[in-house]
């Protein structure tokens, strides 16, 4: 069952950013992008306060690099499809379960990003996950 609402545009929508964002990171890099995104959604706090919907939270401004780049436009694969159904009903995994944040260093991964604690890495990206002061709301949706 769907812990977000979503439409058959919002999974292709949500392939996309998973494609985008982590193909080169594998499946299970594309389900950590997937996670972060569902996150936004359900948290409800920090920089994520009033996101409802997916299109909401991949075209908040400045959220996600892979909007600005024509790879994001292509169509959505059945295979990204796929992964984005799962995160949708709520498969999630580690380091992304409460992330929020996650990027690509050129480097190590610095300890805090945003002031949030760096919680692991997969591959070439660092996951955050938020203090229960900053959102307390992300530890209760699941």
């Amino acid at each position: 069952m769907a812990v977000v609402k979503a439409t058959d545009s919002d999974i292709a929508l949500l392939a996309r950013l998973l494609r985008a964002e982590a193909e080169g990171e594998g499946v299970l890099g594309m389900m950590l992008v997937g996670n972060v995104g569902i996150n936004r959604i359900r948290a409800n706090c920090s920089d994520f306060q009033g996101l409802r919907t997916i299109p909401q939270m991949i075209y908040q401004p400045h959220a996600f690099e892979a909007v600005i780049h024509g790879y994001f436009y292509q169509r959505a694969r059945e295979r990204e499809k796929t992964l984005a159904r799962r995160a949708i009903n709520g498969e999630y995994h580690w380091p992304a379960k409460y992330s929020l944040w996650y990027f690509k260093p050129p480097g190590d991964c610095p300890q805090q990003w945003y002031n949030q604690p760096l919680v692991g890495r997969y591959k070439l990206h660092c996951f955050y996950e938020p203090t229960a002061e900053t959102c307390q709301n992300v530890y209760n949706t699941f």
